[in-house]
C-alpha cells in the first residue's frame, strides 16, 4: 500500500514536469543543525539573521502533525535569458517561478499540491523560501549532490528549482542519481569567487557574497571594500556556477520565459538610473523582490556601482542624472561615483 501511494506522488510529480522527486521522514533534517552550528561559529557575524534556519532541522516544532518531506527538482535551465542581462542580473531570478503565476512551473507547484491534498495528505510549504533547507533535504533523498560551491547539483547541473512540501504522513522514497564528485583538487568556482566570499569547498560567508550583496543583504557605501568586487553585478551573481565544469553544456534554452523578453528591453544600467519609482515599485520590484519596494532606489545604486566598474565616457550622462535623482542615498552613491572617477584620472 505505501509502495503504491509514494509511487503515485513519484509520477504525478514527473507528469507535471518536475525532473525527480523524493521523500525523507522530517527527523533526517536534524543533523542540519550541526552543519548550521559549524558554519555560524565559522562567520559569527551572519548569526542575528541566520538563527532562525534551526526551525528547518526541527519541523515538529512548527509543524506537530508533520511526518516527512517531498522534494523535488525541476530544470530552469531550459530558458532563454536576454543576452544584455546575462551576467548583470542571476539566471535563477531572471527565470524565478516562485511568485509568477503565469509560469507554468508555478502553476504546476500549485497543482503537485492540489493533488497531494486530493490524496488525503495534510501539506505545508513555502513557496519563496522554502519550508526547510531544501539543498539539504534533496541530497538526504538522493536527487543529487552539493558541490563545492554549495549548490545543490542534479544530472541538469545547478539550474535546477528546489520544492518541497510536509506531510502528515510516514513515507520514505529515495533515488539514488550517480553523480561524480568535484575532484579533489579543483578549485575552480573558490577561485573565481570575486569577493572571496566562497573561501573553501562548501563553506560560503553570506555576508560577502555578491548575489548577497546586490539583493537583500546591501553593502555599507562608507565601506568599498567589496564595491569594486562586484563587478557589473546588479541583482545575483552565477560566477561560482558559470565557471563549474558539471555545469558546462547543461543550459539549453529551448523554452520562453513569460514576459522576460519584454521586460529585458527596459532594462538596463542607463535606463535603470533614469527610471521611474513608481515603475521600479510596481514592475521590477514584483519580478526581483529580493530587493522591496521600499528599497528600490538600490537599483539605481548598484547600477552606479557598475557603471564605475564598467566605465565608458557614455555613462557620464547618466551619472550626472543620479546626482540629481530624488533619493538622497542615490545622490550620494552618484557623487561618490563621480570622484572615483576624478582619482582615476589624475
Amino acid at each position: 500500500m505505501e509502495i503504491n501511494f509514494k509511487n503515485k506522488i513519484k509520477n504525478k510529480a514527473i507528469e507535471l514536469g518536475y525532473e525527480s522527486c523524493g521523500i525523507i521522514q522530517v527527523n533526517e533534517m536534524k543533523d542540519y543543525s550541526q552543519k548550521l552550528t559549524e558554519r555560524i561559529n565559522k562567520f559569527p557575524e551572519i548569526k542575528p539573521y541566520t538563527e532562525e534556519f534551526y526551525s528547518f532541522a526541527n519541523l515538529e516544532n512548527d509543524y506537530p502533525w508533520a511526518k516527512s518531506v517531498i522534494v523535488c527538482t525541476r530544470i530552469y535551465g531550459k530558458y532563454k535569458i536576454p543576452e544584455h542581462l546575462d551576467g548583470l542580473i542571476g539566471k535563477y531570478y531572471l527565470v524565478d517561478s516562485r511568485t509568477n503565476e503565469n509560469s507554468k512551473d508555478y502553476q504546476d507547484s500549485i497543482s503537485f499540491e492540489n493533488y497531494l491534498n486530493k490524496l488525503g495528505l495534510k501539506t505545508a510549504t513555502d513557496r519563496k523560501f522554502g519550508v526547510t533547507a531544501l539543498r539539504w533535504a534533496a541530497n538526504k533523498a538522493g536527487l543529487g549532490i552539493i558541490r563545492k560551491n554549495n549548490f545543490f547539483y542534479s544530472a541538469s547541473g545547478s539550474w535546477v528549482y528546489l520544492e518541497a512540501w510536509i506531510i502528515d504522513q510516514t513515507l520514505t522514497l529515495k533515488e539514488n542519481i550517480n553523480l561524480k564528485n568535484c575532484p579533489p583538487n579543483c578549485n575552480l568556482c573558490i577561485k573565481a569567487c570575486p569577493t572571496n566570499s566562497l573561501l573553501e569547498p562548501y563553506t560560503m560567508n553570506r555576508d560577502t557574497c555578491v548575489s548577497c550583496l546586490t539583493t537583500w543583504r546591501g553593502w555599507d557605501l562608507t565601506n568599498e571594500k567589496y564595491n569594486h568586487s562586484i563587478g557589473k553585478w546588479i541583482y545575483g551573481c552565477d560566477i561560482c556556477q558559470d565557471i563549474c565544469p558539471f555545469n558546462k553544456d547543461k543550459w539549453s534554452e529551448e523554452n520562453s520565459f513569460p514576459d522576460l523578453e519584454k521586460l529585458s528591453v527596459s532594462i538596463s544600467l542607463e535606463k535603470i538610473i533614469e527610471m521611474d519609482y513608481d515603475f521600479l515599485r510596481d514592475i521590477i520590484s514584483t519580478k526581483f523582490w529580493y530587493i522591496s519596494k521600499y528599497d528600490v532606489w538600490r537599483w539605481k545604486t548598484n547600477a552606479l556601482n557598475a557603471m564605475l566598474n564598467t566605465y565608458n565616457p557614455s555613462y557620464d550622462k547618466y551619472i550626472d542624472i543620479a546626482c540629481h535623482d530624488e533619493d538622497i542615498r542615490v545622490q550620494k552613491m552618484a557623487i561618490w561615483v563621480n570622484g572615483q572617477l576624478s582619482l582615476r584620472n589624475n
